[in-house]
């Protein structure tokens, strides 16, 4: 019995060891065309195999699942290679666009699953071997903003299939292929508010092998580029063709022929081989120097400043102290009416002060003795008799008082009380 327990334990550690192990699959190849769009989905069912069954039934269908990708031997993906899973409970998406550049270049992605779960990982192999076309690139390009979608709902096979189709009535070309589609996000746009299902907007790229149709060329006229100018919606013929589906955005619609575009070349100079020429052996400065007089640079950074400080303050203490006028001078400058005026004023001013200190003033009713009904006792003011009463105030506490009056109870006529 002990012995089937234990075999039975190291039976479920081993499988424990080996569902945190990472699984190696097979390598997958693709075949994307240059200037092609090129979309891979990287679907969780298919990565739901690989993890262990739990004893739950339905949890391994419930797992967040979030994949890593990366070009074999560096850590992030090539330039061209954009990546995009909005949840962990939904598919990923490899897109992008190779170049010419590309052709010819197996490039190998690894794709790693991360089960969030059960911390369990499953790897495989993405090899894409991007195959030359005989037109590369298409000579008309237009570009679109379609403001009512994100990137990963455009990158939907029946999504991008009715855009293009419907880019076909309108432009009628022989040859149509999506050859680019990005967020607006990586344009510079602005996260949307989360009310009312805005999107963040998709800008997708076609080309074709034809001119632009009537109906793309009618945004660059006058009167469509003056309404785009006041913020206004263009008026576009064919406008409610994509209307029932795509809402665009025809002011920041971008028509192209690469036919008429001026190459600029960059003359970029040899790297080289990163080694430093031979410029011979270091020849240090000799250890006797001359020696340097700085009396000039000293006349010029003190002693010229304070020359100048010193005659500034000269003519400064002239002026405040040599040209004062003084009260003699001023009088004798001054008019005999206005003086005997000013002094008139100065006396009455005088004579006002010193009544003022000299008259009698009423004391208030919060000063005068307090006459207490049961006792019959008055508390005299607390202020002296020479007390300055301008200074006094209206209210005044009556506590700590050691004089007190007892005025006698005045009795009437007649009559006697016990």
């Amino acid at each position: 019995m002990l012995s089937t327990m234990s075999t039975a334990a190291v039976a479920v550690w081993l499988s424990t060891v080996v569902t945190i192990l990472s699984r190696s699959h097979a390598d997958r190849n693709v075949y994307p065309s240059a200037g092609v769009l090129f979309v891979h989905v990287l679907e969780r069912e298919y990565f739901k195999g690989e993890f262990p069954p739990y004893p739950k039934s339905g949890d391994a269908s419930n797992d967040p699942i979030t994949f890593n990708t990366n070009l074999m031997g560096y850590p992030d993906r090539p330039g061209w290679l954009r990546y995009i899973q909005r949840t962990p409970h939904s598919d990923g998406v490899l897109y992008g666009s190779p170049t010419a550049e590309h052709v010819g270049k197996p490039t190998v992605i690894e794709i790693t699953a991360y089960n969030r779960r059960t911390f369990e990982t499953a790897r495989h192999n993405l090899v894409i071997n991007i195959m030359a076309t005989e037109e590369f690139p298409l000579p008309y390009q237009a570009e679109f903003y379609i403001k009512n979608m994100n990137v990963e709902e455009m990158l939907a096979s029946e999504v991008l299939g009715d855009f293009l189709g419907a880019v076909k009535n309108v432009w009628q070309p022989e040859r149509l292929n999506a050859i680019n589609i990005t967020s607006a996000l990586d344009r510079g746009g602005r996260v949307p508010l989360p009310i009312n299902n805005l999107k963040e907007g998709v800008y997708v790229m076609v080309g074709a092998d034809v001119p632009f149709s009537s109906c793309l060329r009618e945004v660059e006229s006058p009167h469509n580029q003056l309404r785009c100018s006041q913020e206004m919606e263009p008026v576009i013929s064919c406008d409610k063709k994509f209307r029932a589906q795509f809402h665009i955005d025809w002011c920041k619609i971008s028509l192209v022929d690469i036919t008429k575009v001026i190459p600029v070349y960059i003359n970029r100079p040899d790297p080289g081989t990163g080694i430093l020429p031979e410029f011979g052996e270091y020849d240090p400065p000799s250890e006797s120097l001359k020696s340097r007089d700085y009396f000039a640079d000293f006349l010029v950074t003190l002693a010229i400043p304070s020359a100048v400080a010193l005659v500034l303050f000269f003519i400064l203490g002239y002026t405040m102290c040599c040209r004062r006028e003084g009260v003699e001078k001023r009088n004798m400058q001054t008019p005999d009416i206005q003086l005997v005026h000013h002094s008139s004023i100065q006396k009455s001013t005088k004579e006002l002060r010193s009544m003022s200190k000299n008259r009698e003033i009423s004391w208030p009713l919060s000063t005068l003795p307090v006459f207490n009904p049961v006792s019959g006792e008055v508390v005299p003011p607390i202020h002296p008799d020479n007390y300055e009463t301008t200074s006094m105030p209206l209210m005044q506490t009556q506590t700590n008082l050691q004089n007190q009056i007892t005025i006698p109870q005045q009795r009437p006529s007649g009559k006697w009380y016990s």
